[in-house]
């Protein structure tokens, strides 16, 4: 009976000293990632820049274009204000309320577009990168990922820092 204790006894301390490693091993499978740096650096997010730059530069230049069209026009019609009658100021007055409108539409339009070509530019590079940050945990065994984009949820960055593996999984 003595044996069967101090074997009891013996297998209980294995099973305490085995079960403190396995949590101290998953303990460690915690790593992080500024994933804002990860996205600001890809490819992909360099073009969608230059793209956006370029579309933006685009709308730009048309709406300078119908300001000065305006401008123009408004110069004109002050110019000839006092040889028309009131009826004829009034009507260009409401025509040139009608242009500034319509520049303010364009404006809108544009910013609407821009944000909407952003997101939809954006939302397969987030994708790949998450599935890149995924894959990289998996080999890694890791099993939680923090995001260390300027400290957000992250008091110590003790745990593996995956950003040079992501960024190596997707080739840049």
């Amino acid at each position: 009976m003595k044996t069967i204790m101090k074997n009891f006894k013996n297998l209980l301390l294995i099973a305490v000293f085995t079960l403190g490693f396995v949590s101290m091993t998953n303990a460690q499978k915690v790593g992080h990632v500024n994933f804002e740096k990860l996205i600001a650096e890809m490819p992909e997010t360099q073009t969608l820049k230059l793209e956006m730059e370029k579309l933006g530069k685009t709308y730009q230049d048309e709406i300078s274009g119908m300001e000065k069209t305006i401008e123009a026009t408004r110069q004109k019609y002050v110019a000839e204000s006092k040889t028309q009658t009131n009826e004829t100021n009034d009507k260009r007055v409401e025509e040139l309320q009608q242009e500034a409108a319509k520049i303010e539409q364009a404006r809108k339009f544009a910013y609407q577009d821009m944000q909407k070509r952003q997101n939809d530019g954006l939302q397969p590079i987030i994708e790949k990168a998450q599935k890149a940050i995924e894959e990289v945990a998996a080999s890694k065994s890791v099993l939680y990922v923090l995001d260390a984009s300027l400290g957000k949820g992250l008091l110590v960055q003790k745990g593996e820092d995956l950003f040079g593996a992501v960024k190596t999984k997707l080739g840049f």
